[in-house]
């Protein structure tokens, strides 16, 4: 049974979405009678990178935020421009933004043979820009806490501070401590490092307002290149029983010799672990932003079926989307959790023991 405290929180719901569905139904309409919707090219623009920050469209004349474009030609040599150059003339210094093929929304040149081919390009894109801005960010909020621990001490304690130390002692107790055994301590930075930076930038893709909502996580490159560090660090932190275990395991001679069955399975395992890390990080950000951006595209996919529906459905959706928003809010501190755990446990099991220690001479003779 509802109560009556509910009844009005249920209300208040009602009321607020109908009352945001209202401008989006008249915006919806005034699309719909310009040109058909997009909807992969909406979800899509949220999750993919570009070569300027868009914030909103006023009229019909996007605001967006030019980034520097850094380019090399081999015919040319360097170049250093702004993106804006690109809406002022489709075609600038020999370069331009494909619009189609497999080169599509990145920057291209023609060389001597007519071909359209890829230069050298360092160009701080939205991405790239935004790992930098969050890093920058994550950097001071550490910095603080620990200037905090060395000008006040450890009491008395303020908001901010007690929700970074539960989160660090979250991670270094719970996590790496438990998961490493032996050594924790000097695979701790780079632990707590991995686990506020994704956990950071998961957060910032979130709020969906400029200087913020670039999808940092969502870029493979990102979750290739967190990957590829664990990898590095787990194979060189690898102990003689880890790699006797890889490529000489305790199993059957005949799943061994004549064909090494075993060692090959165990030898792909050093690969398929850290490209589960990547795939895990990267297929989980991507697809709550495209949740979101589908449920936003019901806004404007339903005003061709009369206002009664597409008012009905944006109701619905901006409901869903704040439903899918929390939801995300959680998931960017589990992808972080999990990555930093499963990167502990990788890492503990490189630095195995051996299983069967020698006898003491001792207890032969007593035997």
């Amino acid at each position: 049974m509802f109560t009556n405290e509910m009844k009005r929180y249920l209300l208040y719901i009602l009321c607020l979405t109908t009352l945001v569905s209202l401008p989006l139904n008249a915006a919806s309409e005034k699309a719909a009678s310009e040109k058909d919707i997009n909807v992969r090219e909406i979800i899509l623009s949220e999750i993919t990178d570009s070569y300027e920050w868009h914030i909103t469209t006023w009229g019909n004349k996007p605001i967006s935020v030019p980034l520097p474009v850094i380019v090399h030609s081999k015919t040319s040599g360097w170049h250093i421009f702004m993106s804006s150059k690109f809406e002022e003339q489709p075609v600038y210094k020999g370069f331009y933004i494909a619009k189609e093929g497999k080169y599509k929304d990145k920057i291209v040149e023609i060389d001597e043979n007519g071909k359209e081919v890829r230069p050298l390009d360092i160009s701080l894109t939205k991405t790239a820009t935004a790992l930098i801005f969050n890093s920058v960010l994550l950097i001071i909020l550490i910095m603080s806490i620990a200037h905090y621990y060395k000008k006040d001490g450890i009491f008395p304690k303020k908001g901010f501070v007690i929700l970074m130390e539960m989160l660090i002692m979250d991670i270094y107790e719970g996590v790496i401590k438990p998961s490493i055994g032996k050594d924790y301590r000097r695979y701790a930075p780079y632990l707590l490092t991995v686990f506020f930076f994704i956990f950071l930038n998961n957060l910032m893709g979130l709020i969906p307002f400029f200087p913020f909502g670039a999808t940092v996580t969502g870029n493979i490159a990102i979750t290739l290149t967190l990957a590829l560090c664990t990898l590095l660090i787990v194979n060189f932190s690898g102990t003689k029983e880890y790699w006797k275990e890889i490529f000489w395991p305790e199993v059957p001679a005949w799943l061994k010799v004549p064909v090494p069955l075993m060692p090959a399975v165990e030898f792909i395992g050093i690969f398929t672990k850290p490209f589960a890390l990547m795939i895990r990080l990267f297929a989980n950000i991507v697809g709550g932003h495209s949740i979101v951006g589908g449920l936003v595209c019901l806004v404007f996919v339903t005003v061709k079926l009369g206002t009664t529906i597409n008012i009905t459905m944006s109701a619905l959706s901006v409901i869903f989307t704040v439903f899918i928003d929390l939801i995300e809010l959680l998931i960017a501190y589990i992808q972080a959790y999990i990555f930093t755990m499963l990167s502990a446990v990788f890492i503990g099991l490189a630095r195995v023991e051996p299983s069967h220690k020698p006898v003491a001479k001792e207890t032969v003779k007593q035997v």
